[in-house]
């Protein structure tokens, strides 16, 4: 039980560290915004499951933001580590792009639409 506490508050700390990094830290190209919704790290502390989202659902820019993050993956995590000093190894980061909110979005278009044509 105590190490369910201690994970659940290093995803909190993950989430808000990470938050920080990738878009106040970095100076990326196209200045892309990243919200990172959630941090799930494994129970062996392995890796840890960064989801994020952006202020746009087209293919596109999901591309560029999957290889942006690749691309910075190295940095990040090293910046992690200089900001997390309570675990001895900091996981391997695990971008995934958090599709609930392009759902959601999805959702809300077609019940508008279908309230238009319900009129």
């Amino acid at each position: 039980m105590a190490s369910s506490v201690t994970l659940e508050r290093l995803q909190s700390l993950f989430l808000r560290e990470l938050a920080v990094i990738v878009n106040k830290d970095r100076k990326i190209d196209g200045q892309m915004y990243f919200n990172i919704t959630e941090v799930r790290i494994t129970r062996d502390y392995s890796t840890a499951t960064v989801y994020y989202t952006i202020l746009s659902d087209e293919k596109e820019d999901i591309a560029k933001a999957e290889e942006i993050l690749t691309k910075i993956n190295k940095q990040v995590k090293y910046d992690l580590s200089q900001r997390v000093r309570k675990i001895r190894k900091i996981p391997e980061l695990k971008f995934v792009f958090d599709e609930t909110l392009a759902y959601g979005n999805k959702i809300e278009k077609i019940l508008d639409q279908l309230s238009k044509e319900a009129k």
